[in-house]
């Protein structure tokens, strides 16, 4: 590909930054196919905003602790939280006899 730099609006701030040949080039060999939205600075103050890790494990912090939800287990009897309201139409399972099903199965 032929790739040129361009001058993009940044959708944050409203200044003009340039992509480069060379972010192009990344971007292509990553397969991303939007171009950039945000300047640098406004990008690097979105990831500061989020954390460093992104959209990773540590950025899930900031989530409310699921409510979790005492039942049955169908196949053991014993009580089991769950991070769903039983219904009732279908069976809800302990982790245990979930995951000995689950590798029973495969």
């Amino acid at each position: 590909m032929n790739f040129k730099d361009r001058n993009l609006t940044c959708v944050e701030c409203g200044a003009e930054f340039v992509f480069t040949t060379e972010e192009q080039e990344f971007h292509a060999a990553r397969g991303y196919t939007n171009e950039p939205k945000r300047c640098p600075t406004c990008r690097q103050a979105r990831k500061a905003q989020r954390g460093s890790s992104g959209y990773g494990s540590d950025s899930l912090s900031y989530r409310a602790p699921r409510e979790m939800h005492t039942a049955t287990c169908a196949r053991c009897g014993a009580q089991a939280q769950v991070p769903f309201r039983p219904r009732g139409d279908r069976p809800v399972y302990c982790s245990d006899c979930y995951n000995t099903m689950k590798t029973a199965t495969r």
